[in-house]
């Protein structure tokens, strides 16, 4: 197994940008082809005015958010978030990340390593 580094800008996002998905790139920062078995390091950047789709899942992950501001949608309540904000969400917890700011909302999630990379 070898050691990894690379700059975000390096990796090749997917655009999600229709249905329910509006102005997001995902990109898979660390995750299996790397070697990593048991979590996956993903990068949501969301476009001022998007927003990643509602949904639930069988497993918990953990969200930071590097730059800019927005709301997380937490089980049918909405909470303010920004730079610097850490979130928990516990598996089959309805959530969804908006971006209600000017600049793009920045947000670092991790899963497991049995959950879809993206």
């Amino acid at each position: 197994m070898k050691a990894k580094t690379a700059h975000y800008t390096e990796i090749e996002p997917t655009r999600f940008d229709g249905g329910p998905a509006k102005g997001v790139d995902g990109r898979v920062l660390i995750g299996k082809a790397d070697g990593a078995q048991n979590f996956c390091m993903r990068l949501f950047v969301v476009d001022p005015g998007g927003h990643t789709p509602k949904h639930s899942h069988g497993w918990e992950h953990e969200i930071f958010i590097h730059a800019g501001e927005g709301h997380m949608l937490l089980g049918g309540e909405t909470r303010p978030v920004s730079a610097g904000a850490a979130v928990f969400i516990p598996p089959g917890m309805e959530h969804q990340i908006q971006n209600t700011g000017r600049q793009p909302l920045m947000v670092v999630c991790l899963v497991p390593a049995a959950a879809p990379e993206l």
